[in-house]
């Protein structure tokens, strides 16, 4: 069946465009037509003057709906987190193990197989965040489980053969011939967790790094004399950076430097969201310890953040009030930047002819009316 979206204001490439309808076939978009040379039997779909974006893509989301990845490294698992994110705008995501046992890691890339075989919606992947990350950057991560990897460790991470494997990893810990291992393989490499000094985060861009996980978080400073992993993110050109704008995670002034610092569009917006976005509850237990999110913030009984309560919609709004980003750009740094860094430039995040017809409708109080993930309308 062939459907017209009408009567949006279409963010397109090239920017704002009240003057097209979005023709859909398929899992597809056909066209950017007139409204008055819509095709001969289309169906068509009034979206009353609101916003049509691009769908919103999420490469790291630990949980969502009451469920941490963790616990439920199912099908039925990743299928409740999806489905908690959809609700705000998000129709593409990577469910992230965060440290844990190799059989976990086994079980999860599993589990994010027969989720893509099964198109469950939105599943583009799995982010495997560690477990060969710095014990002095481990955040919330649980010790017991760091490690540097053999061998056989990465070609686990490797495994996945369908979908887009994201391994998060301290340069210090992975060598720059395993990284090199890693890209040869298709895994997409990012640098966090990590005390790792300049010259080490260099050597691994060089060997295949693509970007830098929660930028600002869990990672060395930049100082005076030493750069660190803020200061070789920052210095670097091509690579992209996730970061988390809640308010919390990171000063807007930070962020607001990164922007300047960082060319356009390799700067995308993360939740590193936990059970309690789209529950009831605002509790949850990772690694034997009780999580409580109060405020918007997950903290631990001692203070350590663990994650967040953010959803992509938020962290839109919270790009465009905090840190003075047009709503046209903090959109694209929500859908078009990660699905760059992602490798989907060519499918995904885009409303052009030929791309996936993933989108996220907004009201112009940036509230989620609507989310169609493949040409089809989701429910709420």
């Amino acid at each position: 069946m062939t459907t017209a979206l009408v009567n949006a204001r279409v963010l397109a490439p090239e920017g704002w465009r009240d003057d097209v309808a979005v023709i859909v076939e398929g899992e597809q978009i056909l066209e950017l037509a007139t409204v008055s040379d819509l095709p001969a039997g289309a169906r068509t779909h009034d979206l009353s003057g609101r916003m049509l974006l691009p769908g919103f893509i999420d490469c790291q989301v630990n949980g969502g709906g009451g469920v941490l990845f963790n616990d439920q490294p199912t099908v039925d698992g990743i299928r409740a987190i999806g489905a908690a994110h959809r609700r705000f705008g998000t129709t593409g995501f990577l469910p992230t193990l965060i440290s844990d046992t190799i059989e976990k890691m086994r079980t999860a890339i599993a589990a994010t197989e027969l989720a893509i075989a099964e198109a469950v919606p939105g599943v583009l992947g799995i982010h495997l965040e560690g477990p060969f990350i710095s014990r002095e950057r481990k955040g919330v991560h649980a010790e017991k489980y760091l490690h540097a990897p053999d061998a056989d460790e990465l070609r686990v991470a490797e495994s996945l053969q369908h979908g887009k494997t994201l391994l998060t990893v301290a340069p210090e810990r992975v060598a720059p011939n395993a990284i090199r291992e890693l890209v040869a393989a298709g895994v997409i490499v990012a640098a966090g967790h990590t005390n790792a000094d300049y010259a080490t985060v260099r050597a691994a861009l060089n060997a295949g790094v693509r970007g830098f996980t929660h930028l600002f978080n869990a990672m060395s400073p930049l100082t005076s004399r030493a750069p660190g992993v803020v200061g070789a993110a920052l210095d670097d050109p091509d690579s992209w950076c996730g970061v988390i704008v809640d308010g919390h995670h990171v000063d807007p002034a930070s962020l607001r430097i990164a922007l300047r610092a960082k060319p356009r569009g390799k700067l995308f917006l993360v939740t590193d969201a936990m059970p309690p976005v789209g529950a009831s509850n605002s509790a949850y237990v990772l690694n034997g310890e009780t999580i409580t999110a109060r405020d918007g913030i997950c903290q631990t009984a001692s203070g350590t953040l663990a994650g967040s309560a953010l959803n992509m919609i938020d962290a839109v709004r919270n790009a465009v009030e905090m840190l003075g980003v047009p709503l046209e750009e903090a959109a694209r740094m929500a859908s078009t930047y990660p699905a760059d860094f992602l490798g989907l430039e060519a499918t995904h995040g885009r409303i052009e002819a030929g791309f996936r017809a993933d989108f996220t409708v907004v009201d112009r109080d940036l509230r989620v009316t609507e989310t169609w993930i493949g040409g089809a309308a989701q429910a709420a």
